[in-house]
């Protein structure tokens, strides 16, 4: 089993973290070897839940917050073992979102006394469809694990902090027709070509920009996949277009799903993925405060992060870790050393008395 040494370097670290490999629901290595180091730390009480590791200081302190960052990846793109190359590390990972769990891990580990209690969780499953989250799974059955009065999520946020998250829903439309021999189409009916009206709609679409917060939240609806036919000479009798709607955290699910159902009026929708947005909460007192000690520029989440968790159980919570989110998934993914030293610098600033 690898081994995790957290008494190294942040870099090293993070490095060493993403050369273990950890795709979606085959977390078992690095949840193992996060459990052990942690394990070793006397300070921290360590609680696992399947492949989710839930590490908290008990010292009593008048406020808890919550350190969390997911442990799984998107599926390798010819992009590991990890590489430093002059001053970024590239690798699966390093972005989204190993760096922020090696400066999560180091925190743990350094700082054993800090002036907030601290619940740190590493969990699984993220980058898939939400019913497989390991901190959704936390926040049903044991919400008790992430009481706290504020939250930070370790999602590439440039090194700056992003407020709230879009939501997000899946949709299948589908299409009925008839089969019949593509020699002699007109005895039957094209379940493709009924489609039309749905990308219509679509290349039509005007997506809407709100503003939250003094922070402006830009939304999007398109087409992510598309299935139909069953022979090259065979006229299909079904087809089906999945659209994923990133909707403002000003709309509820039920409200996305209204919208939906008004754009694409005359066509069945079925729900195959769905998650609240969250609201920037900058307001709160905790966050208000956060902001202001690290320093930080706050722009809004584009995408879906689990802020929305948090925001479910009634915890304040933000983005912010190392990476630009747009490198996420990508090939050449990589985060800038300066940003990993600097969100470790500057969380440890705000955690040691």
């Amino acid at each position: 089993m690898p081994t995790l040494d957290l008494t190294t370097d942040v870099v090293s670290l993070t490095a060493a973290l993403v050369d273990i490999a950890s795709e979606s629901l085959h977390e078992q290595v690095i949840a193992d070897a996060v459990e052990t180091a942690l394990d070793a730390l006397p300070h921290l009480d360590v609680v696992r839940d399947g492949h989710t590791i839930v590490a908290r200081t008990s010292l009593g302190r008048s406020d808890r917050v919550v350190i969390a960052g997911h442990l799984d990846t998107v599926p390798v793109n010819g992009n590991m073992p990890s590489r430093l190359d002059g001053d970024l590390l590239h690798g699966l990972g390093t972005c989204d979102m190993k760096g922020g769990v090696a400066i999560a891990l180091l925190l743990a580990a350094s700082v054993p006394a800090p002036v907030r209690d601290v619940t740190y969780v590493f969990y699984d499953a993220e980058e898939i469809a939400a019913e497989f989250n390991g901190l959704g799974r936390i926040a049903r059955e044991r919400p008790e694990l992430l009481a706290a009065d504020f939250a930070i999520l370790m999602e590439p946020s440039n090194a700056g902090v992003e407020a709230g998250c879009q939501g997000t829903m899946r949709v299948d439309i589908r299409t009925a027709g008839e089969r019949a021999h593509s020699a002699r189409s007109w005895m039957g009916s094209n379940a493709i070509h009924a489609l039309a009206p749905v990308l219509d709609a679509l290349n039509a679409y005007l997506p809407r920009e709100v503003d939250i917060d003094g922070l402006t939240y830009r939304e999007g609806l398109n087409a992510v996949g598309i299935s139909g036919g069953v022979a090259g000479n065979v006229v299909p009798d079904e087809a089906i277009v999945t659209v994923n709607f990133r909707f403002a955290p000003d709309r509820s699910e039920e409200q996305a799903h209204r919208h939906l159902q008004e754009t694409f009026e005359g066509f069945g929708l079925t729900v195959t993925d769905s998650a609240p947005g969250a609201l920037p909460g900058l307001s709160h007192p905790a966050a208000a405060a956060f902001v202001e000690a690290v320093g930080a520029e706050v722009h809004p989440k584009f995408g879906w992060t689990d802020v929305a968790q948090f925001t479910l159980l009634g915890i304040p919570a933000v983005n912010y870790g190392p990476g630009d989110p747009l490198f996420a998934h990508k090939a050449d993914e990589h985060v800038p050393l300066e940003h990993l030293h600097r969100v470790h610098d500057r969380l440890r600033k705000w955690l040691t008395p």
